[in-house]
């Protein structure tokens, strides 16, 4: 269902009507005509993101220094900052063993984040909501599949639903509850927390553009020109909002993705 609010002039002279930016921006035809269909702008920017990625990656630690300069200090402190605040706080003594996965995640849902503020770009590719699914679903199946295999189905299920002090008549109620918790709620909340506000936030920031953009140069009045400041204000100030935002949608991903990791690990919930 898609809502749109339309501001409309009469008379002789009328401008043209605005439309509030709606589902538009999240529809994509394919970049090369005739060519593949799913080959639209969110995956091209998803592939850029990518190159930009081992790029730097590449430039901090191709060739790193006993003094770190330049691309080898900001690798090494988005190194320390995964590993210090992301993998060891759910890991302990195995972070060390994941931090390549942590690291690529974190720094691929803050790339893809960061691309919405991107002049010329202006997508943030979380807010396409196959990219944040193929993430979560990679980490539930590394999640199972590390429970499964260090502990065995009924072993990992064991430990799942075990909790001390528990009465066994209480297990009928609790039992459903965090199964269905672990193997079906996590992914849900896993990637929906990032599209949404991803999503949300894309649309927010181009409602008040569009509205500055509107009222200084299509729908000139004295009113219209304060109107149109604020719109401007607002986008900037809502723009470095998303900044945060994007930061902390990246942070909180990857931090579920270690603590889902180290959940298959332990065996535990």
């Amino acid at each position: 269902m898609r809502t749109t609010i339309l501001i409309t002039s009469t008379g002789p002279n009328a401008s043209p009507e605005w439309k509030a930016p709606g589902l538009d921006l999240f529809q994509f035809d394919a970049i090369i005509s005739g060519g593949p269909a799913w080959f639209t702008k969110p995956v091209l920017i998803a592939l850029l993101s990518s190159v930009i990625i081992m790029a730097v990656c590449w430039a901090a630690f191709a060739r790193p220094k006993l003094v770190p300069r330049g691309w080898q200090n900001i690798g090494e402190y988005a190194y320390m900052f995964v590993r210090d605040q992301i993998a060891r706080p759910a890991l302990g003594k195995d972070a060390d063993r994941w931090m390549g996965l942590l690291l690529t995640i974190f720094l691929t849902v803050l790339v893809w984040n960061l691309m919405g503020i991107v002049p010329l770009i202006q997508f943030p590719v979380a807010a396409h909501i196959a990219f944040p699914i193929v993430l979560a679903l990679s980490v539930y199946g590394i999640k199972v599949y590390l429970g499964v295999r260090h502990h065995g189905v009924r072993g990992y299920l064991r430990g799942i639903v075990h909790l001390p002090g528990l009465p066994g008549w209480a297990y009928g109620l609790y039992a459903p509850m965090i199964l269905a918790e672990v193997f079906i709620t996590s992914l849900f909340t896993h990637f929906i927390r990032l599209f949404a506000n991803m999503f949300a936030g894309h649309i927010i920031v181009a409602f008040f553009s569009s509205v500055g953009f509107w009222f200084l140069f299509e729908q000139v009045t004295p009113l219209g020109v304060g109107l149109g400041i604020l719109g401007v204000v607002m986008t900037i100030v809502m723009t470095a909002l998303e900044i945060l935002i994007q930061f902390l949608q990246a942070f909180l991903f990857a931090v579920l993705a270690s603590m889902f990791i180290a959940s298959g690990l332990h065996g535990e919930h």
